[in-house]
């Protein structure tokens, strides 16, 4: 087990619903959380302070533009969703640099991802392959047991290297 936690961490939380704001507050007490509730406040808030971490909704508040500012910023980044939860956009958030994207119905084991997340950094490992484990069986069952089957030479790619 990593002695890696998140006491002491600066994230940035990133949603248009203030209730989803709440849960992640609520369950990361344990570290330090700025919310911003649009793309505005976070864009500004990401270009003025330092974060250890980000976690940005990717619909509603624009998140892969507040991505690319958390990336030339060096942060670490988590995309969080509900409504954009598919193949195409996990791609996307990899591609656009993100350490993790969390369905929203898994937001309940956020501490256990960004933990995963900042385990990898701190090993210079890739983010993706602790990812995978925790959730293929979850996209096997909201994207059918083939979703990563039709570009499976990127998908290797994204979770192995």
């Amino acid at each position: 087990m990593s002695n890696i936690s998140l006491e002491n961490k600066k994230i940035l939380i990133v949603d248009d619903e203030p209730d989803v704001l709440d849960s992640l507050e609520e369950l990361l007490d344990m570290c330090t959380t700025t919310r911003a509730q649009n793309f505005e406040e976070a864009n500004h808030l990401l270009e003025t302070q330092n974060f250890d971490m980000a976690i940005l909704d990717i619909m509603g508040v624009d998140g892969y533009q507040l991505l690319e500012t958390a990336k030339k910023k060096n942060i670490l980044t988590v995309m969080l969703t509900a409504h954009a939860l598919s193949p195409e956009n996990i791609k996307k958030s990899y591609l656009g640099g993100a350490c993790s994207y969390i369905p929203k119905e898994e937001m309940i084991n956020i501490e256990t991802f960004l933990i995963d997340v900042l385990t990898a950094e701190k090993q210079g490992k890739n983010p993706w392959t602790s990812w995978y484990k925790r959730l293929a069986s979850f996209c096997d069952e909201k994207f059918g047991p083939d979703w990563d089957k039709d570009e499976k030479e990127f998908w290797e790619k994204m979770i192995y290297y």
